[in-house]
């Protein structure tokens, strides 16, 4: 790796405002966001006159009005021609010229075409774009990348692990910074984003020779090693790690795991040193033979304990699973399933002082505001039906001449919008919480295991030498005691307990005294 080729991802680490060629995430409305990346030139040649753009159901955003804003803000959409004279017009006018001018059959004109559409193409990259007009309506949100955005926009190439699903099997797998995780069965790189963000503990310092700073200290990245057995997703998934700058964190390899192992495309398997694997397979159970640690190749940590989980849609799979982790010595084994419910929590506005306003309740929130609507009609009737009557007909028990003074209705929405701008709509209402009416469908089924570190006679000589017995004996009792005599012993010591006391014999105490020679 070269000096300066190492660039931050922005799943990792972001700046305060978004830059050019950037991935940013525009936040329409709820469960409906769209991913785009940042540029403020026409590359693809579209033909705004603004450069890039990006058109939504709520209105055309120019790039150049989203880059250089800080994270989260409002930016409102632009007056964008987008009909057939504003983009990609440049091929199209040339069929149509070539049409008008009944040159179609002349030998060269489809040469001539291209050529002409090229120079016209390099005439409009270098003309100097035009400032983006601002509209009268429509905004978006722009978001900094998160997985949990990445995981509610990504193209479904195969079933996504969603939130709910990989924050708790990353918390169950122990992973954190500096965990090295074994991913089999990428798929969508839902799971590959969340990991890379928990295993993450920072970008090694590339020093003026191009030395790492991780080969000089004993201190370990984390990393994440996923694999996909179909090519052409693990080459789409790929390129959008590489555009996403995950490249120093996660090593995707295509390869069947099942058959093949996990040995990654650049390194042999046993320097993967992985603590935590995650199985996304049809078959599973094919892969545990390949997660030992009696083969000299093992990918797992032979110092640490392993922790593992396998994600399986049928309980036939989770069945041939767990029989297959107990042959491989795998223990702890639990299976769990995850069912969430979004609770959905906001403030309702009950008024008539909301009338015209979105996302409110317009009715009367009061007995007063009610009657005093219902004068309002009642007094504009009476108006009307003076109007036409002669007044020699008219009733004398018509309203007050102050409940016939009435304004519109255009007047009055009019009022209410002037007044909104001084209220802090944040703070009013009622503050209440929602549940979904249904669950979410059902996803897959999670077994989790735990391969416990071997243990050698080292091992067990180390432990007797750091945490030595509290109470040793002397005389014919060498051999370790049991649970209940160490407890006789502990409470002799602390000063005896006389309901056991008075139930054992003399002799049988007197017995216990002499041939234990209690060393304190």
């Amino acid at each position: 790796m070269k000096v300066g080729t190492l660039m931050p991802s922005p799943f990792l680490r972001c700046n305060d405002t978004t830059k050019e060629d950037q991935l940013a995430f525009l936040h329409l409305k709820r469960d409906h966001l769209v991913p785009i990346l940042l540029r403020s030139r026409d590359d693809e040649n579209e033909g705004y006159d603004e450069g890039r753009v990006t058109n939504t159901r709520f209105g055309s955003f120019p790039h150049s009005t989203l880059i250089d804003v800080p994270w989260g803000s409002q930016v409102r959409a632009s007056a964008v021609d987008t009909g057939s004279r504003g983009r990609k017009g440049w091929e199209g006018s040339s069929k149509k010229r070539k049409r008008d001018n009944g040159i179609g059959n002349i030998c060269g004109t489809e040469e001539n075409d291209l050529s002409r559409a090229k120079q016209e193409r390099n005439i409009t990259n270098e003309k100097e774009q035009k400032a983006a007009v601002e509209a009268k309506s429509g905004f978006v949100h722009v978001l900094s990348p998160t997985p949990e955005l990445w995981t509610a926009s990504l193209p479904h190439r195969t079933q996504v692990v969603y939130t709910p699903d990989y924050s708790f099997i990353l918390h169950r797998i122990r992973s954190r910074p500096g965990t090295r995780i074994i991913e089999a069965g990428a798929g969508s790189g839902s799971f590959t984003h969340a990991a890379a963000r928990a295993v993450f503990n920072g970008y090694p310092e590339l020093h003026g020779n191009g030395v790492e700073e991780e080969a000089r200290t004993p201190e370990r990245r984390g990393k994440v090693y996923s694999f996909e057995f179909h090519e052409q997703r693990a080459e789409k998934l790929k390129q959008e790690i590489s555009e996403h700058g995950l490249d120093d964190v996660v090593e995707l390899t295509p390869r069947d795991v099942c058959t093949e192992g996990f040995a990654p495309a650049t390194a042999s398997s046993s320097s993967v040193q992985a603590s935590a694997v995650f199985l996304d397979l049809p078959a599973p159970w094919l892969a545990l033979r390949h997660l030992t640690r009696d083969a000299p190749d093992s990918p797992l940590d032979r110092e640490a304990t392993v922790h593992l989980c396998t994600f399986s849609p049928c309980i036939e799979q989770v069945q041939q699973t767990v029989t297959t982790m107990r042959q491989y010595g795998w223990l702890e084994i639990e299976m769990m399933e995850i069912a969430a419910k979004r609770i959905e929590v906001r403030r309702e506005r009950v008024g008539l002082q909301e009338e015209g306003l979105r996302g409110v309740n317009d009715s009367p929130g009061t007995i007063d505001e009610a009657l005093g609507r219902l004068r309002e009609v009642e007094g504009r009737s009476w108006t009307y039906h003076e109007d036409v009557n002669s007044s020699e007909h008219a009733r004398t028990d018509s309203p007050s001449t102050a409940a016939k003074v009435q304004i519109s209705k255009q007047q009055r929405l009019k009022n209410i919008r002037e007044a909104q701008e001084g209220r802090k709509l944040y703070n009013e209402g009622r503050l209440i919480t929602r549940t979904e009416p249904e669950l979410k469908a059902h996803t897959s089924y999670l077994v989790f295991a735990v391969l416990p570190r071997q243990w050698t006679e080292d091992d067990e000589r180390n432990a007797q030498d750091r945490w030595p017995d509290k109470v040793m004996f002397e005389g014919q009792r060498k051999e370790p005691m049991s649970k209940r005599a160490r407890k006789k012993v502990a409470k002799f010591v602390a000063g005896g307990n006389k309901k056991v006391e008075t139930e054992k014999s003399e002799t049988d105490t007197r017995y216990e005294l002499d041939s234990l020679n209690v060393i304190t």
